[in-house]
């Protein structure tokens, strides 16, 4: 099915149901069957309109194989003629008349997606933009979405109007229906045509060309002089890469400046305050103002950094991945670049070993600014215990090594809550990898089942469960809930005597009492988690407008709003608090997709069991136990040996082989041998505590800058004139 992009068992259904209504209607055309054509036109109908909501993927697919929706429309109104003559009932002049119509209407829907392709291709600017002001552009309003959009529910409008007719004249005999029907689908095809010809013309006289909005950039680049770019090219699907440094770039104190070289990326690129340009074509990036940039950053080593690269006023730093993958980014493409910026030791060591090319003088420690934020063990500030350890499984790759683990966790001697949150790209890699992945969330399914079960058996009797232990649900929920915006004792009704006897007996919540507090608190975060992700869903119908096209975010977006920015990012912490109040600290979750954030789940997890990569080298600052799972074949000294962050690891054997010594720790820290070895790993692979990485990634800016200032003025020293030197002037 996921080859095919169909997603659900109703989408192949109606796949199925679709292919076999266009048959039966194939048919029923060559017998002359109108009823039976009828009958399966609307079925089919049903079935694209179904398709068009469950199976967008499969649609997708179907009209890059030049069988979409036109295609299929087009097939049916053959068909619909077919059976006309077939039928005799509309006669020679009514058939003459239906195949003028349908062609009509044919012919309008070509006209249609010329138009809005034309349309589409002129509005189109040069740049695109974000927080830069280009209103004096005068860019006018695209065609509404109801002209240029759905083509495919459109066309199911009109063909049910041909149906409709058809069943009608089949009924009463009189062919005036059907040409009636078809007469209104030409007419309201044709008016759609007409309705978009006004943005043509507005979009072909109106809209500036290239020449003004390069000039335009330019006079914004001159005034407000940036000194910084970050400049990242790649799809969509890597946006993370340019996202991750969005948040250091906007705390610099200087102006800067994010270029992008693909348009789909500005629909990817989180809400940020910083000004975005995004320049698709390479000789309109060549003619923008870039003279006062001093510094450029790259995320990514990609064919089209070499546009900005030529430029020679600026000292260029490719940005090194995370030290979690020991081959991460070691090639010699690399020496291009002014300076390369590691998070650690770990870091320069790689480069300076691999020997491609790149001066140990030119590789600078930043550490890792996106981690600055995340709770570290033992700073004070981690939240309360729980009475039940979290183990936070993340993997990268291999998902048939994660079916033992899991399983070992869930069958542990003492109970531990279970977060398991694959790399998104992980899982849909291969087909064994997809099949262990819906293995392990039917297992983590079932361990839920059992304890919600255990639970209620528990509280039948009055005896302590993990919801009605779990006392720290009530610190969570308030916290989310705003403090004090709910108390556990409103949620339980006491009788008139007993609330009376409370000034004479002390008070003692027995495990009944407890559960149904937990379960109250748990039951209002979800209600507010509801509530946020509403507001949520609506700031960002604010932040990323669906009614407008690139050209008028592009006007509209003049500059950024700094409490709607505010207000975003409070929301989203908010719905994290509420998300994790939301469920009994023992219920094992399954999270898939951006939320909860990785870095989020960081912060709830108490040991981390994954594979060598950028996740367990970012979990490392938070300096908790960690695991991790020792490749088959390899012995656990070799495997240190190879791995950095495996030093201070404790070793996960296949098949899950070690897990009750590897969790013991968390029930008595004492055990853990390895704490001082994470320390000096740490800093080994994401550098010093102090000063923050924040600091040192903008005191490497300036630095930086500084050095790009000299060698501009030195520059401009070689290239100016000799005192003196005329026209004339011959040097010997």
């Amino acid at each position: 099915m996921n080859r095919l992009g169909i997603e659900s068992p109703r989408g192949l259904v109606a796949f199925a149901a679709l292919t076999g209504c266009l048959v039966t209607m194939a048919v029923a055309a060559l017998t002359g069957a109108g009823g039976v054509f009828a009958a399966a036109g609307l079925a089919g109908c049903g079935c694209e309109l179904l398709l068009h909501r469950t199976a967008p993927g499969l649609m997708a697919r179907l009209g890059r194989l030049h069988m979409g929706a036109t295609s299929r429309f087009e097939f049916r109104c053959v068909l619909l003629l077919l059976l006309l003559g077939r039928l005799h009932v509309t006669g020679p002049i009514g058939l003459a008349a239906a195949m003028t119509l349908v062609l009509c209407l044919l012919a309008g829907q070509a006209l249609h997606a010329a138009l809005t392709t034309l349309i589409r291709r002129r509005r189109a600017l040069a740049v695109a933009a974000r927080n830069i002001d280009l209103r004096r552009l005068d860019i006018s309003d695209r065609p509404p979405r109801r002209l240029t959009e759905w083509p495919g529910q459109r066309i199911l409008v009109y063909e049910l109007s041909a149906l409709l007719g058809l069943t009608a004249s089949l009924t009463t005999g009189d062919a005036r229906w059907v040409v009636a029907a078809l007469t209104l689908a030409a007419g309201s095809s044709l008016i759609t045509v007409v309705a978009l010809v006004p943005y043509l013309v507005r979009a072909t006289r109106r809209l500036p060309g290239a020449a003004e909005v390069l000039a335009e950039v330019d006079a914004w680049l001159i005034h407000h002089r940036p000194r910084t770019v970050l400049y990242f090219s790649g799809p969509r699907d890597r946006a993370d890469q340019v996202t991750r440094w969005l948040g250091p770039v906007a705390a610099l104190h200087t102006p800067s400046l994010v270029i992008l070289r693909e348009r789909e990326l500005l629909e990817a690129l989180e809400p940020t305050p910083l000004p975005v340009l995004c320049v698709p074509s390479a000789a309109h990036l060549s003619q923008l103002d870039l003279s006062g940039v001093r510094v450029a950053l790259y995320p990514a080593n990609t064919g089209r950094n070499i546009h900005l690269l030529r430029i020679p006023t600026m000292q260029h730093v490719f940005l090194a991945p995370g030290d979690g993958d020991e081959t991460a980014a070691v090639d010699p493409y690399s020496k291009v670049y002014d300076q390369v910026w590691v998070a650690g030791e770990a870091g320069r060591r790689r480069y300076v070993q691999a020997a491609v090319g790149v001066d140990e003088a030119d590789i600078v420690e930043i550490g890792r600014p996106q981690l600055d934020g995340l709770r570290v063990a033992g700073a004070g500030h981690a939240p309360a215990p729980t009475p039940l350890p979290t183990v936070l499984y993340a993997p990268t790759r291999d998902l048939t090594a994660g079916e033992p683990i899991v399983q070992a966790l869930l069958k542990s001697e003492r109970p531990v809550r279970v977060l398991y949150r694959p790399h998104p790209p992980t899982g849909h890699r291969s087909p064994e990898d997809h099949a262990a992945h819906r293995h392990i969330v039917a297992l983590i399914q079932a361990a839920n089942e059992r304890r919600a079960a255990e639970a209620l058996a528990a509280n039948a009797v009055g005896k302590g469960t993990f919801a009605a232990d779990a006392l720290s649900a009530d610190a969570l929920a308030a916290e989310a809930l705003g403090g004090d915006a709910v108390t556990p004792d409103a949620f339980v009704e006491e009788p008139e005597d007993a609330q009376a006897a409370h000034t004479d007996t002390p008070h003692t919540d027995t495990p009944h009492t407890e559960a149904l507090r937990t379960e109250a608190l748990c039951t209002e975060a979800a209600r507010h988690r509801a509530e946020l992700a509403k507001r949520i869903a609506a700031l960002d119908a604010r932040l990323r407008r669906a009614d407008a096209d690139e050209a008028m975010l592009t006007r509209d977006r003049a500059a950024p709003d700094p409490a709607l920015l505010t207000e975003a990012e409070g929301l989203r912490r908010e719905w994290h608090q509420a998300h994790w109040a939301a469920s009994p600290p023992w219920l094992h979750q399954v999270i898939e997709g951006d939320t909860p954030t990785l870095h989020s789940c960081f912060d709830q997890a108490d040991l981390l069991i994954g594979d060598p990569s950028d996740v367990v080298g970012d979990f490392l600052a938070t300096l908790k136990p960690y695991a991790l799972i020792t490749p088959a074949g390899l012995g656990e000294e070799e495997f240190r040996r190879q791995n950095v962050m495996a030093r201070a690891a404790y070793p996960l054997g296949p098949g899950a082989s070690g897990m009750q010594n590897l969790l013991r720790p968390l029930f008595d820290p004492s055990l853990d041998e390895l704490r001082a070895a994470r320390h000096e790993v740490k800093g080994f692979l994401l550098g010093p505590a102090t000063p923050p990485s924040i600091q040192r990634f903008t005191d490497a800016v300036d630095a930086l800058a500084e050095k790009g200032e000299a060698v501009v003025r030195l520059r401009d020293l070689h290239t100016a004139s000799p005192p003196g030197a005329g026209r004339w002037s011959i040097t010997r």
